[in-house]
């Protein structure tokens, strides 16, 4: 039998051809030329990037570090995470609205993105601006104090911030973040009143109580967690209506004294709006098989969060939309200037 022999032109060719294949599919996709089927059958073909809106530490740090290996694992190529932090999420969501929309640049959507058009101005509009993929986990956040404030329980640091109205400080990752908000709701339920004092993401925050600067705040479980059971601060409740499985030793806010509270946050992934549906599907399906895996779902567990994903990519986004009415209500019944 004959041997077929190849050139090094033609084998270098050959090498490259799907690179180009991508490149031509992305370009005709987008311009409505090419089926989306054709696009899906090539992606993905290099890594995908996975934009973090906080600094290192925090929640949505710890989270996406989590899921975004794993994910790597089932698409077949790396995911790079890069954490672009700053204006309560808002700075990593401007880079991923003006993404191209071709499924590899995303965005680790906090619930804080759909708090912070209340509270300020953003050059991005969530709905219009992007591609709902899937909710990751949900969570609370938990209420905690330096060991040092003389309150050891809600009921009795209500009772201080009444005495002294106007006196004791509260710590965020930053105006407008999910936090701050959960934290202005406890404030506007119990009648107290205390100032705030933003960081640039709730590890910073977080730091500060723990070194004494500022006495409590309202932060992610995942973050504080570690410093609760070091006994760096002292738990007074979580936010949800009832107890984490991962800490059942912390009350809820509910059971504590405040009848009803409840303030749950989540995570999720968005892409740039106009992402082929194919790709968004894909994303959809990878974060669904990520979060059954056994071993990702018990380290979530075991850290205070569940691994909540979407049904679908327009469940998420009906949780978006009615997320962001909510906190406009809460903005304006607590009378927060935007």
């Amino acid at each position: 039998m004959a041997k077929v022999v190849r050139s090094g032109r033609a084998l270098h060719a050959r090498r490259h051809r799907p690179t180009v294949r991508v490149a031509a599919t992305a370009v005709l996709a987008i311009s409505g030329w090419m089926p989306v089927t054709t696009l899906l059958a090539a992606y993905p073909d290099k890594p995908v990037r996975i934009i973090i809106p906080s600094p290192p530490g925090g929640g949505t740090d710890a989270s996406t570090r989590i899921v975004g290996p794993r994910m790597a694992d089932f698409l077949g190529q790396p995911v790079v995470l890069e954490n672009r932090p700053g204006a309560s999420g808002n700075i990593g969501a401007e880079v991923v609205a003006r993404a191209t929309p071709d499924g590899y640049t995303l965005l680790a959507a906090i619930a804080s993105h759909t708090s912070n058009p209340a509270m300020m101005k953003t050059s991005y509009d969530l709905v219009r601006d992007f591609a709902p993929i899937s909710m990751t986990v949900s969570l609370p956040n938990v209420l905690v104090a330096n060991p040092a404030l003389p309150a050891r329980n809600v009921k009795e640091l209500v009772a201080l911030a009444r005495s002294r109205p106007g006196q004791l400080q509260f710590a965020t990752g930053g105006i407008g973040a999910n936090q701050h908000l959960s934290m202005e709701l406890f404030l506007l339920t119990t009648g107290t009143k205390m100032v705030h004092v933003p960081y640039k993401g709730v590890g910073p925050a977080l730091s500060d109580v723990v070194g004494g600067h500022v006495p409590l705040m309202m932060s992610n479980i995942l973050v504080a967690l570690p410093q609760i059971r070091a006994n760096r601060v002292r738990a007074h409740g979580v936010t949800s209506s009832r107890r984490v499985s991962g800490a059942p030793d912390i009350p809820t806010i509910a059971e504590s004294g405040v009848p009803g509270f409840d303030a749950v946050q989540w995570y999720g992934l968005l892409a740039p709006a106009g992402t082929p549906r194919d790709i968004v599907g894909l994303l959809h399906s990878t974060v669904v098989k990520v979060l059954q895996d056994p071993a990702i779902r018990e380290r979530f567990v075991r850290d205070g969060a569940e691994p909540t994903p979407s049904a679908s990519p327009e469940e998420f986004a009906a949780l978006i939309r009615t997320e962001l009415a909510r906190w406009v209500k809460v903005v304006k019944e607590a009378g927060l200037q935007p």
